[in-house]
């Protein structure tokens, strides 16, 4: 087949890998002038470790993740009031997880494509026309194609969805937060191998150590804390998060003052993804535009490998008949995500709660988390994955070198 998948991301690029082993002509879109850098880092277990272990890609992504010793949570004055050794989390889940930075994982799969898939960077699809079988697609700058499938990869505002499904106001569901990101060179103090955070009512922030002498920032608040209408650049963003965090204690005026210096200010709702339908036609979503958890459900990133991994598989198990193979790849991740997000939902209030009091239980609680019996409680329904990845004939492609 021919296909065009919008979105160079994780879910993108994985799902190029995969097609691309089978022989299919893939075009890969990306609107960035080059894949992306920064961004958050995050825990990649269960179905999206299995995923990256059958791309044979995993050496490759262990190599570049963090090795943390603990999370600590701290109140206004830096003193410890929760937290747990970082082996909790490898015990819940027998040693199959790691902490990476979402570009890493992108950058890695891109690189295994080895120059093998034309990749368009520095553009978008514009328009969507099926008619049948074969699909017309425009581009904002390249000259039109058609195509056997096309595929949004592209995320949360997904383009492909707004072209084919509709506005985003239909799908997208607000947990009411936001969240904000950046990265500042030379920050201290610099705690190497921890994850330290801060809370107050409705808002938190954590800073994380990240390579070449990088700290990564992170920042979670309630939208009743944004006063008023969204800040529209980066300028009235800065502004925002000067209010809602400069009275907060802890390292804020420190890190507020080194936001002034930043230019790429990650901003985005924390917000879901909800349809009845991930295909129409020849036409399929992938990845957050088609299930977004949401940033809090930590698992994103997994999933995205996961969907392209099973996609591509029914591709190949129903080489003949796409519809088929775009139906049982909405039937077997479709229920398994939708439960997941469900889970999502509860988490938002133990990632921010409301109120000072909320804000010491939930530190009490990650305490807890040292004891025998108390992680598996806390947290495993978090980490344990309903879903097993099914088994394609693709996997000999990499196993045996095909």
């Amino acid at each position: 087949m021919r296909v065009v998948v919008n979105g160079a991301g994780i879910a993108g690029t994985a799902l190029a890998f995969w097609l691309g082993r089978l022989g299919h002509e893939v075009l890969l879109v990306e609107r960035a002038s080059a894949l992306r850098r920064g961004g958050y880092v995050l825990n990649l277990w269960g179905v999206g470790y299995a995923a990256a272990e059958r791309m044979g890609l995993l050496p490759d992504l262990l190599a570049l993740q963090y090795r943390t010793e603990a999370l600590r949570m701290v109140d206004r004055h830096g003193r410890t009031r929760g937290g747990y050794p970082s082996r909790v989390l490898s015990q819940l889940t027998r040693g199959r997880i790691a902490s990476l930075a979402r570009a890493d994982i992108a950058h890695v799969i891109h690189q295994a494509l080895d120059g093998s898939i034309e990749t368009l960077f520095g553009d978008s699809i514009a328009g969507v026309d099926d008619v049948g079988g074969r699909v017309r697609v425009a581009f904002e700058h390249a000259l039109p194609r058609e195509v056997d499938l096309v595929v949004g990869a592209d995320g949360l505002h997904s383009r492909v969805r707004q072209l084919v499904f509709g506005p985003d106001t239909q799908f997208e569901h607000p947990l009411g937060c936001h969240a904000a990101a950046f990265e500042v060179s030379g920050y201290r103090p610099r705690d190497d191998e921890l994850y330290v955070a801060h809370s107050a009512a409705g808002r938190y922030i954590a800073r994380f150590p990240v390579r070449d002498d990088t700290m990564l920032f992170f920042m979670l608040f309630r939208d009743e804390c944004l006063d008023g209408a969204l800040p529209a650049d980066a300028h009235g963003r800065k502004a925002a998060l000067a209010r809602i965090f400069g009275d907060m204690g802890w390292e804020c005026p420190a890190i507020l003052s080194a936001l002034t210096g930043v230019d790429d200010v990650y901003w985005d709702s924390i917000s879901q993804i909800r349809m009845q339908r991930w295909t129409r036609g020849s036409v399929a979503l992938l990845g957050d535009a088609a299930a977004c958890p949401s940033l809090i459900a930590g698992e994103g990133s997994g999933f995205a490998l996961a969907e392209a991994y099973v996609l591509a598989g029914e591709i190949q198990q129903h080489a003949n008949d796409l519809g088929q193979a775009l139906a049982r790849y909405q039937a077997r991740v479709k229920p398994f995500v939708e439960r997941k997000q469900k889970s999502a939902r509860r988490l938002v209030a133990s990632f921010v709660p409301k109120t000072g009091y909320g804000v010491k239980m939930r530190d009490f609680a990650t305490l807890l988390m040292r004891l025998p019996v108390f992680p598996r409680l806390l947290m495993g329904n978090y980490l344990r994955d309903e879903m097993t990845l099914p088994a394609y004939p693709m996997d000999d492609v990499i196993t045996n070198g095909r």
